[in-house]
């Protein structure tokens, strides 16, 4: 019997003990007519976001399929209460990153971003797919970092029969696609996401680091300098290349499948295989202000004109063996996301006291690995799960390159002795191993009806290393004005290079500690108890008891002195209930409270100095940074029409101490962005959800043989920060000194991250077989802020606005093979990224771009 029919069997084991004394009488009384058959008539609803204990959401394969998102992060968008920003990072409840976690089949990831611990969601294209779930109330089973919600994201399963399919796609961007871009040569195999060893630090450059010391004059002879200088890639590196024909889109996916009935049991396997190209061209406005009276006046303002190709290749594999009562699975994923950018950056700086040009070549490599071993085990009322998981993430930053030039009577020239320049090579590989049992057993008993025991243990292991290497180039003398006009590639060519001329010379760690270690070892044990207390009300009470060490140590590359590492080493008492009554058979209130916590990620305590290409802004850590604790309480009704058909209502609250929050500081390179635990904050908020199909009949046989579907929900959200007078805050800036919170954090300014509105509608129609169909989608997220301004700035804010998409699909079939043909249009409105800051009437635009539309077309295969 499921979950769904114990509130009806409570009901009928209630109901029969009321008519209990009726019958007995009856039993003494011939003449009473004799009761031969009771019957409770209730509506079983196969719904997964019921069955689950806890306030969930659940994209279902189904949604995968309607919506056409291209990663886990963009069909999460469709959610109520999440939105993703930068394409990457899901925020739940308008809490920004670091309060999610997210996990592959149970077992939580490594990341292979700089400045987050938690994973990005666009690595996970939608093909390895079979759902994500989406838990909003925290359970005892969970971790215990779980602010917003906690992604689960779902592999898809071997087939109970053989399949193959082959599917294709190709697209475009009305901004990007067969339009002006630029590119640099780079690698012959740059096409694939693999770099053919262009990209490879010099053999020379690499025998001078394992010295120990500092590439400069002070440690090597003009000689090795100058052979060191020549052995960088030049042409192929520097040179930005202006097209006017940028590539279309393109994809591929494979997919095949079986299982194998055998005499002792059932065996499947699985394998996925993608690969995808894209294109993207931004052409945007970035602005740097300052506070000038009542207003704010224009201090940088530049044009930045780039364009980025995303090559993606992705696999997973699956073993499963079924035997009677156990269960085991093998599952490999592996993921390639590279990111070739070229960009050039113009216009007035006044920190600069020029018209300046600023040109760019990089190279984003990220990559990703995963196996998992996990086994069921199904021992009569006694069920036991176990799992272990080993995860490495990669990210690889070779020859990232600047060259800064300044206009002079009409031309562009570069002085290497006083114009910027460098070129710098960054590494960081994330590390994580865990393991886990779950033991259940169901006992019967006669207090507690459908009672279930359970109780487990986790284990996690997460290290990092990451550290960054820059070298420029410079001369003892002014050049000539003919020196400085020479094309990029031919004025760092090896005849320029030499004593008398351009000189290497290392500035790794000017800026901050150019590298750090990070650890993170977590052990937590839970018990937790479910079942129904009182008739057609179920209780889910449990604790997890959490023990954390985190240590992050910056390392000096040139000094046998290393510096402590900076620990923070809680206990945690985790508990957590919720309480569901079904007090109808299709309606159920579900209420529920928790502690939980969120630790710093380690960039955010490291005090390395990083550049985030998506927001042209440097980082730096905080080594003085605590956990959070934050006090959760949730109520939401639910209201089931049919599988995956409902209605939701529900109201949240959140009371966050230490959260947090970006501050931005003025550096003499432009802002700088650092981090700091504000005092306190409250978020509250209340969200609603619809989804369900129609069949209305107009007498027209084109649309009585539809279904139409519409699907909406809305999330409001209020979060603010608490400042008190009183209240301190440690910067980086004041070396672990207190100072008055107010001087960072205004009292009553919106958390970071959150937006006060969220919203999405989908409205479509599908054939009563499936072979068709339509859905149109909305997805709005109200301004939210990104930064913190400098002090007596404001905010750094950014408006989303709508996207509007449209996918279609159509099955048909030729020489007996079942094909699929999709079309998909995204961001049909022509929504821009804007984020700005604002005071009085001026505005200062610190990153706008259009998003351009983009348009594809699918034909996929089934065999």
């Amino acid at each position: 019997m499921t979950k769904l029919n114990r509130p009806l069997a409570g009901l009928l084991l209630c109901t029969t003990a009321l008519m209990a004394p009726g019958l007995a009488l009856a039993q003494t009384v011939p003449e009473a007519q004799e009761v031969e058959e009771v019957v409770v008539r209730g509506k079983y609803i196969p719904e997964v976001m019921r069955e689950t204990s806890e306030v969930a959401s659940i994209v279902t394969p189904e949604d995968l399929v309607r919506q056409g998102d291209d990663t886990a992060a963009a069909a999460l968008t469709r959610l109520a209460g999440l939105s993703v920003v930068s394409g990457r990072f899901v925020y739940v409840r308008g809490l920004g990153e670091r309060y999610s976690s997210a996990l592959l089949n149970g077992s939580p990831l490594p990341s292979p971003e700089p400045l987050q611990r938690v994973v990005p969601l666009d690595l996970f294209p939608s093909n390895i797919l079979a759902g994500v779930n989406v838990q909003k109330t925290y359970s005892p089973n969970l971790p215990g970092e779980f602010g917003g919600g906690l992604i689960d994201l779902k592999t898809v399963d071997v087939p109970d029969e053989g399949f193959v399919s082959l599917g294709f796609s190709a697209g475009m961007n009305d901004e990007t696609s067969l339009k002006r871009g630029l590119t640099y040569y780079g690698g012959d195999t740059d096409f694939l996401g693999i770099d053919d060893g262009t990209r490879e630090l010099p053999a020379l450059i690499r025998q001078g680091i394992e010295t120990g010391k500092r590439i400069d004059a002070n440690n090597f002879d003009s000689t090795t300098l100058t052979a060191m200088g020549r052995s960088f890639q030049n042409a192929s590196i520097n040179l930005l290349q202006s097209t006017d024909d940028v590539p279309i889109n393109g994809s591929v996916d494979f997919a095949a499948g079986t299982k194998f009935s055998l005499d002792w049991g059932n065996l499947g396997v699985l394998a996925v295989l993608g690969y995808d190209n894209s294109w993207s061209t931004r052409d945007a406005i970035q602005q740097e202000g300052v506070v000038n009276l009542d207003g704010l006046s224009v201090q940088e303002d530049l044009r930045s004109f780039s364009t980025q190709n995303d090559i993606v290749i992705n696999g997973l594999t699956s073993v499963a063996l079924e035997l009677d009562n156990h269960t085991f699975k093998w599952t490999n994923f592996y993921v390639r996301n590279v990111t070739k950018e070229t960009r050039s950056v113009e216009g007035d700086s006044a920190r600069a006291s020029n018209h300046i040009r600023d040109d760019w070549t990089a190279w984003y490599q990220r990559e990703l690995i995963d196996t998992q071993l996990t086994g069921q085990h199904r021992l009569g009322d006694l069920e036991i799960d176990w799992r272990g998981s080993y995860a490495r993430t990669e990210r690889d930053a070779p020859y990232e390159r600047m060259v800064r030039y300044r206009l002079v009577d009409g031309d562009y020239l570069h002085n290497p002795q006083a114009d910027a320049n460098f070129i710098r090579f960054s590494e960081l590989e994330d590390k994580a191993s865990g393991a886990g049992v779950d033991v259940r057993y169901h006992w019967v008993n006669p207090y507690i009806a459908d009672l279930t025991l359970s109780a487990g243990y986790a284990w996690y292991d997460n290290e990092r290393f990451s550290d960054s290497r820059v070298f420029r180039f410079t001369m003892d003398s002014t050049p000539s004005i003919a020196f400085q006009m020479q094309r990029v590639d031919f004025l760092y060519s090896d005849y320029n290079i030499g004593p008398n001329g351009l000189v290497l010379r290392e500035v790794t760690g000017s800026d901050g500690a150019a590298a750090y270690e990070a650890s993170l070892t977590t052990n937590a044990a839970y018990v937790q108890a479910e079942g129904e207390i009182f008739p057609a009300v179920r209780a889910t009470v449990g604790a997890r008891y959490e023990s954390g060490k985190q240590s992050v140590r910056a390392i000096d590359l040139f000094s046998a002195a290393q510096a402590d590492p900076r620990e923070l080493n809680n206990d945690y008492l985790l508990p957590a209930a919720t309480v569901t009554w079904n007090f109808a058979e299709d309606q159920q209130l579900r209420f529920g409270v928790s502690k939980t916590i969120a630790r710093p990620q380690f960039r955010e305590q490291a005090p390395q100095l990083y550049l985030d290409p998506e927001s042209d802004r440097t980082f730096i850590g905080n080594p003085y940074l605590e956990d959070s604790e934050l006090i959760n309480v949730d109520a939401r009704y639910e209201r089931y029409f049919d599988r995956g058909q409902f209605a939701t209502v529900g109201l949240f609250y959140k009371n966050i101490d230490k959260p947090i929050e970006s501050v931005v500081n003025e550096s003499g390179s432009g802002l700088q962005q650092s981090f700091l635990n504000a005092p306190q904050a409250v978020l509250y908020g209340a969200e609603a959800e619809f989804k369900k199909f129609f069949e209305p009949q107009f007498g027209m046989a084109w649309t009585d043989s539809l279904r139409w579907f519409v699907a909406a929900n809305y999330t409001y959200t209020k979060a603010e920060v608490k400042v008190d007078d009183g209240d301190v805050v440690f910067p980086r800036t004041a070396s672990g000194q207190p100072a008055p919170a107010a001087n960072f954090v205004i009292d009553g300014s919106p958390l970071q991250g959150q937006s006060k509105h969220l919203a999405n509608a989908q409205f479509g129609f599908e054939t009563q077989d499936g072979t068709t169909q339509a859905t149109l989608l909305a997805n709005y997220a109200s301004k939210r802020v990104t930064a913190r301004g400098q002090a007596g700035a404001p905010d750094f804010t950014q408006d989303p606005g709508v996207m509007l998409d449209f996918t279609f699909r159509h099955k048909f079939e030729v020489w007996a093979q079942e094909f699929t043909f999709g079309v998909e249009a995204r961001n049909l409105l022509g929504e821009e990224f804007d984020e700005y800051q604002k005071r009085g009437g001026d505005k200062i635009k610190l990153n706008n771009y259009e998003l351009g539309r983009s348009f594809s077309v699918s034909l996929s295969a089934r065999f």
